[in-house]
């Protein structure tokens, strides 16, 4: 059996393909426009596993199935390929936000790392957020204030709209010269990050927020 493969944000994406596919299917598209829809989305995602082996790209081929329900199936078969975020105790949680002395954390019997392309939770007492994500094979966390927007936005991290605070954190960047200096970078991000999850189908910009909070510059 093909061994776990497949990131929450890339399942996200084929599944955004197949919804494409459905859509084309429900409007009765002439035989030859259909099977250009199909192919193109079958190309993105095998675009988005250059290094698959040839069972992968058996597993991913879109181009086979013919009707919804065979969609849904495929669908289906590709979740129990998806890694899962690494687990983490409560322990390893507070070692990545060691200034925070009384932290409180999320229920983590009730999360399900299959479907988490970060992990974040609120901390309604202070308003602040803690999101945790693997950075270039490493795990790392980062905290923020949220301020409330009260009114829809596009999210900077899965690019939907929907409900959306101001997210800031101070990076780590330093001057040498200046002891005091700090920079604050922040954007808008879904006040779910549940929902957020579901939808993000592209990390680039989470990654680069990630890099720049923690001062990694290439």
């Amino acid at each position: 059996m093909t061994e776990q493969f497949i990131k929450n944000e890339q399942l996200n994406f084929i599944k955004k393909q197949i919804a494409i596919i459905k859509d084309s299917i429900n409007k009765s598209l002439p035989k030859t426009v259909l099977a250009a829809v199909i192919d193109l989305a079958h190309a993105k995602v095998l675009d988005l596993f250059p290094q698959a082996s040839s069972e992968q790209q058996e597993l991913l081929d879109i181009s086979k199935w013919k009707t919804k329900d065979e969609y849904e199936q495929y669908i289906e078969r590709l979740t129990a390929y998806v890694l899962p975020l690494p687990k983490l105790t409560e322990q390893q949680l507070k070692k990545l936000f060691p200034k925070q002395k009384k932290l409180r954390l999320p229920d983590l019997t009730m999360l399900d790392h299959h479907k988490l392309t970060y992990l974040s939770w609120t901390d309604g007492k202070s308003n602040r957020k803690f999101i945790i994500y693997e950075l270039e094979g490493e795990l790392v966390g980062m905290e923020g204030k949220m301020t409330p927007t009260n009114k829809k936005n596009i999210c900077s991290f899965c690019n939907s709209f929907g409900e959306v605070a101001y997210f800031s954190t101070i990076t780590k960047d330093k001057k040498l010269k200046n002891a005091d200096y700090y920079k604050a970078i922040g954007n808008l991000i879904c006040t779910d990050s549940n929902e957020c999850n579901m939808n993000i189908d592209n990390t680039a910009y989470l990654q680069e927020f990630f890099q720049t909070a923690e001062g990694r510059f290439y």
